[in-house]
């Protein structure tokens, strides 16, 4: 659907739009996301909404010994949605069932800063190679490694994972870490 509203439209408005966090019934974040989509459809409203997105992240879970890899909600009872904050799509957006409010003071809504739009990972992601490349010196985020500097390894653009080398306790070790947890040194 996310490409259903992004059809048919100018990179102009896109460029004015910004990401906003608003929140939902618990449970409610998969119906909010498609009655927001058909509202924006049905009232020809592509123009002011861009994009609708219910951030997900991958997790392992062990049952008996067996791991499975399983998706999650990263924030439940949110949703984001890309777009042109004014009265109409505030009215459409707050008015959609399942929707309590938008996150920010009262009713003003914050839009999301370009670093925290690019940490939920809603955006299209770019290519790992455009990022990192083998021999790069890379500084860990997150994570038990967390301040580590490594130098990248490799990179598994399929699983969005990077391999560093980290220097600890004198010794080099190699870890697997999510793009997420790095930055460049």
């Amino acid at each position: 659907m996310t490409d259903d509203l992004n059809r048919n439209r100018g990179e102009a408005g896109q460029e004015e739009a910004h990401w906003y966090v608003i929140h939902t019934y618990s449970g409610h974040e998969n119906k909010v996301k498609d009655n927001m989509e058909s509202m924006v459809k049905n009232q020809d409203l592509g123009d002011m909404i861009f994009d609708v997105q219910v951030p997900m992240e991958d997790y392992v879970e062990e049952k008996d010994g067996v791991k499975k890899l399983k998706e999650r909600k990263m924030f439940p009872s949110y949703v984001l949605v890309k777009m042109i904050m004014n009265d109409k799509s505030w009215y459409v957006v707050r008015n959609t069932r399942g929707v309590t409010g938008f996150v920010g003071p009262g009713s003003k809504p914050i839009p999301l800063s370009d670093e925290e739009v690019k940490h939920l990972g809603v955006t299209k992601k770019e290519a790992l190679s455009d990022t990192y490349a083998v021999g790069d010196r890379v500084k860990v985020l997150t994570g038990p490694f967390e301040d580590f500097v490594g130098i990248v390894k490799e990179l598994d653009e399929e699983n969005r994972k990077v391999k560093v080398t980290i220097s600890m306790f004198g010794r080099d070790t190699l870890v697997e870490l999510d793009v997420n947890q790095l930055t460049e040194a």
